[in-house]
């Protein structure tokens, strides 16, 4: 029997095939694992699309009960996110300020390392996809270095890869331990497994994906 998909996840998915978010194929990723599928949030590009991701993390941020006032979204692929995803809450009833980092120090003009909202009392950090999440313990350390305080992390997409082998704890898990957070994602591997399951033209991605998720990912 097929799963059920939530209606979001579903849109979601489809939003991401049409933006060539998700694509699958034979990839190497940075940890040098070969991947049946990639998932890059940079490839959106457009107005509309970037507004219809910033609406799903507005909904996953409201439905956490994350308590903050910013959000704040990492160099560089979190920016876009993090701006679209205020523009969502705020045109929701939620107006929240947005802020990002620089990559390096501005020593001129405005100066320092923060764009937009002061990065103070509590923020969401949002970023894109989370494999071993050694970005997000980045980000997380620039906004408790500025005496910031870290309400929640949304991502795009958990990859559901096993971090931990002698606990066989997933990425998310281990992240939540650390920075004593809830860690949300819009989706998880097992969404798109679950929504390829109730097509009938992606057999050999789906064979793929579940081989892959046997071997690496959290069952």
């Amino acid at each position: 029997m097929f799963l059920v998909l939530d209606k979001d996840k579903s849109q979601l998915i489809e939003l991401f095939l049409k933006q060539e978010v998700l694509l699958f194929g034979d990839f190497t990723l940075k940890s040098g694992r070969q991947s049946p599928y990639f998932f890059n949030v940079g490839a959106i590009c457009s107005g509309s699309s970037i507004g219809a991701l910033g609406e799903a993390y507005a909904r996953c941020i409201v439905s956490a009960g994350f308590d903050f006032a910013t959000v704040f979204g990492p160099a560089y692929k979190g920016i876009p996110i993090a701006v679209a995803t205020a523009h969502a809450l705020a045109a929701a009833g939620h107006d929240v300020g947005w802020a990002f980092n620089r990559k390096e120090a501005k020593d001129h003009g405005e100066g320092g390392l923060f764009v937009g909202s002061p990065i103070e009392g509590r923020l969401v950090l949002v970023d894109d996809v989370l494999t071993a999440g050694t970005a997000l313990r980045e980000a997380a350390a620039l906004v408790r270095g500025a005496d910031a305080e870290l309400a929640g992390v949304v991502v795009s997409m958990d990859r559901q890869e096993i971090t931990d082998a002698d606990s066989g704890r997933t990425a998310v898990q281990v992240l939540q331990t650390e920075l004593g957070v809830g860690v949300k994602s819009l989706l998880t591997l097992q969404d798109v497994i679950d929504y390829l399951d109730s097509k009938s033209t992606q057999d050999n991605h789906l064979a793929a994906l579940k081989a892959y998720k046997m071997e690496f990912c959290a069952p």
